[in-house]
């Protein structure tokens, strides 16, 4: 017969070291949802979504691929993100180009319409 011992308790000082241990990190805040001004091709669609979701952004672009072979959704989701998506801050030595003043016009008529409620000026919603 084989003799298997009891569990044993843990001593006092074991018992302090495992109540004193640090909670658990806060999970990190993630930066508000813009068109990206530095990973950009087109529009900045794919670098935004990379930096608000942390997935990379040739990731988002080889699904909005995807979504254009299936379909043509990938090209309507794109344009619709684009116009609806706020622009993110650009660098001091970078000026938008034409197509970006266009899209930062479609925003600013789209959310002047009262339809979609404007965007806070706070990172945090």
């Amino acid at each position: 017969m084989t003799f298997v011992p009891p569990p044993s308790t843990p001593v006092m000082g074991e018992q302090s070291a495992q109540q004193q241990q640090p909670p658990p990190p806060a999970p990190a805040v993630r930066p508000p949802l813009r068109r990206s001004c530095t990973d950009k091709m087109l529009g900045g669609v794919c670098g935004g979504l990379a930096e608000h979701t942390g997935i990379d952004s040739l990731v988002w672009r080889v699904g909005f691929v995807g979504l254009t072979l299936a379909g043509g959704a990938g090209i309507a989701v794109y344009l619709l993100l684009w116009v609806l998506m706020p622009p993110g801050q650009y660098p001091a030595d970078h000026q938008p180009g034409r197509l970006d003043r266009l899209a930062d016009q479609a925003h600013e008529k789209v959310y002047a319409t009262g339809w979609i409620p404007p965007t806070s000026g706070s990172d945090v919603p």
